[in-house]
């Protein structure tokens, strides 16, 4: 049985058991968290055990677990089980609610759809269109009469997560540092990071906060986009285990929407390319198989206005024989040279040899330093295409896989 619950209808489950999934199309713009609070009948929290988020990632009752975050093809998904029957003594209803962590609104996001799946039954819910608002209700998952019944709601707050807080009663300038509440997300505000809102207007900013890290850091799949600071020069190094031959490469976006491939070998009708913009971004030179026990390449950036992102890109081409990014534990580090580097560890790479290429994140250029995404984006298999560079709808330079030329034989 599949269905589509209206905005504002409210439907009987089947279970007390299930599924909520949250979708929408990726952009390397937008940074989405799901969040879950365990209410009261007055619509309140009874303290920060009743709050499911990623540093706390399920409740001690069992009644809401979230799952790690998925990417399928261009689409993200956030999962999270209910099980009302194991709701703590107080507690009637779980709302599920999104935030846009990056404040570019969700207006900017595509695709975006919830459903809600028990043993017998699934349950569709599209949200109507959004403006600012940066902070959603999506549905509620409530006991009524001994049943467990689901509401639709996508209801949007203006003031992201701290206004979902207070509408809950949790109290969000609160001094407490405790790991394991809310107050993490809110409390320590980053410094702000402005990135171009139209690239055919440099007088046109906005505002993303975001945090500017310092020393050395590593990034995971899903987590918030950094920004560091942009030193003369910048090196991405792509390491790996010797017992196969790997070949780094960089693309380029420029501000008039070209795309330039800096890569040692060619493609399908592009020229292979070691060098852009007088040394703007070099590839330092292929490295072929030996006997060391860890392999690197390197490109080098000597980023100018021009540039607007460079996507370093590994490839193991099919002549390798083997490539497998798990197997060969693949990691790029950011290094600006002045005492900061960030990691980006292949940590959701498979067994497979039958896919070639990986990117493991984006280094965005914005006037107030090198904004770093972690992507870990995999080809499919069998595709030797390059990837692809756009301008997303939220116009930050996006990254699609397997759509470029097909790289050249080696």
């Amino acid at each position: 049985m599949n269905d589509f619950l209206q905005v504002g209808a409210n439907t009987v489950l089947s279970s007390p058991k299930g599924t909520v999934t949250v979708s929408y199309e990726m952009s390397n713009a937008i940074d989405i968290s799901l969040t879950a609070f365990l209410l009261t009948a007055s619509d309140k929290v009874q303290g920060d055990s009743g709050i499911i988020f990623y540093n706390q990632p399920e409740s001690a009752s069992g009644a809401a677990t979230l799952l790690p975050e998925e990417i399928t093809g261009n689409t993200k998904i956030h999962k999270i089980n209910f099980d009302m029957s194991r709701v703590p003594e107080g507690i009637t209803k779980i709302a599920i609610t999104l935030t846009e962590d990056n404040s570019r609104g969700f207006s900017n996001v595509k695709n975006l759809k919830a459903e809600i799946s028990t043993d017998h039954s699934t349950f569709q819910l599209t949200p109507s269109s959004f403006t600012n608002e940066n902070g959603i209700v999506v549905l509620e998952l409530y006991l009524r009469n001994g049943q467990t019944k689901a509401k639709s709601i996508w209801r949007g707050f203006e003031s992201g997560l701290e206004g979902l807080c207070k509408n809950y009663g949790v109290e969000v300038e609160a001094d407490e540092q405790s790991p394991n509440t809310i107050q993490k997300q809110t409390q320590n505000k980053p410094e702000p990071l402005n990135v171009p809102e139209d690239q055919s207007s440099q007088n046109t900013m906005s505002t993303i906060s975001l945090e500017k890290v310092k020393g050395k850091v590593s990034l995971d799949k899903g987590q918030k986009p950094v920004i560091i600071d942009k030193t003369p020069e910048i090196t991405a190094t792509v390491s790996w285990k010797t017992g196969t031959d790997y070949d780094i490469y960089a693309l380029v976006y420029t501000k008039d929407g070209r795309q330039v491939d800096v890569a040692m070998f060619g493609a399908n009708g592009t020229p292979p390319l070691r060098s852009y913009g007088n040394g703007a971004v070099e590839h330092m030179g292929d490295v072929r198989r030996d006997n060391r026990s860890t392999k690197t390449e390197v490109i080098k950036l000597r980023l100018n206005d021009d540039i607007l992102a460079v996507v370093p890109v590994v490839y193991s081409a099919q002549s390798n024989g083997t490539g497998s990014f798990y197997r060969y534990k693949v990691s790029m580090s950011i290094d600006n040279q002045s005492g900061t580097s960030v990691t980006i560890f292949a940590k959701n790479a498979n067994n497979n040899d039958r896919i070639y290429s990986c990117v493991p994140g984006i280094l965005h250029n914005t006037p107030d330093g090198v904004m770093i995404s972690p992507l870990e984006l995999y080809s499919k298999p069998d595709s030797e295409r390059r990837p692809k560079l756009r301008m997303g709808s939220s116009n930050m330079v996006e990254v699609i896989m397997d759509e470029g030329p097909i790289n050249d034989y080696k």
